[in-house]
């Protein structure tokens, strides 16, 4: 991200593991999120082209951390069949703040997800129906004021 970044920081963090418990050290977490305004990087002229983009391998342990501002809700395009179809069966457009993810580790079935968070707008009624409860984060304040955290943890298949 850009050293001005707008928006709540928020580190994002936790552990890879597979299935029996065992750390998975040197799995790769890739993320990418929308900014502040609800834009991403690569489909808004003003930002980089990288923004908010990025590639993390975890530790030892399989413990990532990933340094961030946490995203806003945003529309979704709504032009084309798209938009007819949205028009047409009266729903809204819009979808609610998340972080893209795909975590793999050698030998392990990729996890490509997206995770919301707790209390956002149009996390209960997502154009996409994306929202499940295990998918929803709950950041707390840090404690020096400086932004948020949150801890979550992924779990891999052998492949």
């Amino acid at each position: 991200m850009r050293s001005n970044e707008a928006g709540v920081p928020l580190l994002f963090q936790g552990q890879v593991r597979a299935g029996d418990g065992a750390a998975l050290a040197g799995a790769i977490v890739e993320i990418w999120h929308a900014d502040d305004e609800g834009f991403y990087s690569q489909f808004a002229p003003s930002l980089p082209e990288w923004n908010l983009r990025g590639t993390v391998v975890a530790d030892d342990q399989g413990n990532y951390s990933i340094r961030t501002a946490q995203p806003a809700p945003y529309q979704a395009p709504a032009d084309g069949s798209c938009g007819r179809l949205i028009r047409a069966a009266g729903w809204h457009a819009r979808r609610p703040a998340h972080l893209h993810l795909k975590v793999s580790a050698d030998g392990h079935h990729l996890v490509t997800t997206q995770l919301y968070f707790k209390g956002g707008s149009h996390v209960a009624d997502d154009i996409a129906s994306a929202v499940k409860p295990e998918l929803i984060l709950d950041p707390t304040p840090v404690s020096d004021s400086t932004g948020r955290e949150v801890t979550y943890d992924f779990v891999l298949d052998k492949a």
